[in-house]
C-alpha cells in the first residue's frame, strides 16, 4: 500500500481515512488515479451535492459510493456515472443484516480487507469485473452469517470460492472467534486480508490458468489439480500435512491439493508485493550493523507492482521480513511473517508473478 497525503495540507493519511485529522478536510479514494484526495462540497442547480477533488491537474466532480452512508467505504465515483457503488462495492452480492449492530461492525472490518484487496488487483492491472457486468466471468462476494434463516440447511457458512463467488463467514471479522479458529487449526497466521487474498487466488486460477497455456506448466510445478478434491481434503484433516511440507509448500494447508497450493502461494505473493510497496513508500532500507553471513542489505527504492523480475522482489523481501520479525520479537509479539520460503516455493511465486505480468499486458493491450 502506498503512503497517501492530504492534498490540502500535505498531512499523511491512511487509505481508509474519510477526514484529515490535521485540516479536517473530507477525504476520498479515487481508483482512477489510485489517490486519496481532499474534496470540497459543491451543489448543483437542482440541489444535488457533489465533491470536487484537490488532485493536482484534477479538479473533477465526484460522488461518494453509497456505502459511505454505512461508514464502510470512502471511495469516490464520477459525478456523471450511473452506478451508486464504487468498483469495490459493486463486487458485493450479499451483505449482512445492517439492522444488527454486531453484524454491521463485522462488515466494516471485512470491507477494509476487501478494499485493500481490490486496490492490489487494480495496481496489478488484473481483469476485474463484477458479476453484475459479466455473470460468467465476473467476481462476487457473499458475506454471510451462520444464523441467517436462508442458510440453516447446511452445517454452517464456510469461507470459500465457487464459480466466481467468494463466500466469507462474517464471524471471521470477530477477533476472538478468528483467534480461536487459528489455534484450533494450528495456523500461524489468520487474517481477514489473508482470507480474501487466498480466495481471490481461486478465482484467478479459473480466469488465468484453467484452459490456458499456463495449465501444463502449472501442473508440472504445483501438481495435477484433477485429483479428487474432497478426498484430498479428508486426508489432510485426518492425517495432517506431510513432514517435509515446508520444502515444497508455503503453508501446511497448501500441501492439501494443488488448488490450495496455488491459492496460498497467490496470497503470499500479494502479501509480499503490497508490504514491499509500503516499505518503499516509507523509504526503508535494511543495513544490519552486525556482521551476518547472509547478505541482508537492501534498498527499497522501486515500485513492486511494476517490477518485472520476481528475483528483485524476493531479494528485498527476505531482509525486510528478518528486520520486522526482529522488531516484533522485541515487543514480545510473534513473527510478523512466520513462514519459510524454500527454493521450490520461490519458484512457485515466480510462476504466479509471470502469470500476473502476462495478464496485465493483455489487459493493457485490450
Amino acid at each position: 500500500m502506498r503512503l497517501f497525503r492530504c492534498h490540502g495540507c500535505q498531512q499523511p493519511v491512511y487509505f481508509e481515512n474519510t477526514h484529515c485529522e490535521h485540516c479536517h478536510a473530507s477525504l476520498g479514494f479515487v481508483a482512477e488515479y489510485m489517490e486519496v484526495t481532499a474534496v470540497s462540497a459543491e451543489t448543483d442547480a437542482e440541489g444535488a451535492e457533489f465533491w470536487r477533488d484537490n488532485i493536482p491537474s484534477g479538479g473533477r466532480l465526484w460522488r461518494y459510493c453509497s456505502n459511505s452512508a454505512h461508514q464502510v467505504c470512502n471511495w469516490l465515483i464520477p459525478a456523471e456515472g450511473d452506478s451508486a457503488l464504487c468498483e469495490a462495492c459493486r463486487l458485493n452480492r450479499t451483505i449482512p443484516d445492517l439492522g444488527d449492530a454486531a453484524r454491521l461492525s463485522c462488515w466494516r472490518a471485512i470491507e477494509v480487507a476487501k478494499h485493500r484487496l481490490v486496490y492490489a488487483l487494480l495496481r496489478l492491472r488484473l481483469p476485474l469485473l463484477s458479476k453484475l457486468e459479466d455473470s460468467e466471468r465476473g467476481l462476487a462476494f457473499d458475506f454471510l452469517a451462520d444464523s441467517e434463516p436462508a442458510f440453516r440447511e447446511g452445517p454452517g457458512i464456510l469461507t470459500g470460492h465457487a464459480q466466481g463467488v467468494i463466500t466469507l463467514n462474517i464471524a471471521e471479522a470477530d477477533p476472538v472467534t478468528r483467534e480461536a479458529m487459528r489455534q484450533d487449526m494450528a495456523e500461524p497466521y489468520r487474517t481477514l486480508l489473508g482470507h480474501v487474498r487466498h480466495e481471490s487466488g481461486h478465482y484467478y486460477w479459473d480466469q488465468l490458468i484453467a484452459n490456458s497455456q499456463w495449465l501444463q506448466p502449472f501442473r508440472e510445478l504445483f501438481g495435477d489439480e484433477q485429483q479428487d478434491y474432497a478426498q484430498a481434503l479428508q486426508q489432510h484433516y485426518q492425517q495432517g500435512a506431510p513432514q517435509d511440507w515446508q520444502q515444497r509448500h508455503i503453508s501446511a494447508y497448501a500441501s492439501m491439493h494443488p488448488w490450495e497450493d496455488w491459492a496460498e502461494t497467490w496470497a503470499h505473493y500479494l502479501h509480499i508485493v503490497d508490504t514491499l510497496e509500503t516499505a518503499c513508500a516509507f523509504g526503508l532500507s535494511i543495513r544490519p550493523r552486525a556482521k551476518i553471513e547472509t547478505e541482508l542489505d537492501t534498498e527499497l527504492d522501486f515500485d513492486p507492482y511494476r517490477q518485472t523480475d520476481f528475483g528483485i522482489l524476493f531479494e528485498a523481501w527476505l531482509p525486510l521480513t528478518f528486520a520486522v520479525n526482529s522488531l516484533n520479537r522485541s515487543m514480545g509479539q510473534p513473527d510478523l511473517y512466520p513462514f519459510v520460503i524454500s527454493p521450490l516455493v520461490a519458484s512457485k511465486m515466480d510462476f504466479v508473478h509471470r502469470v500476473i505480468t502476462a495478464a496485465a499486458e493483455l489487459t493493457n493491450a485490450a
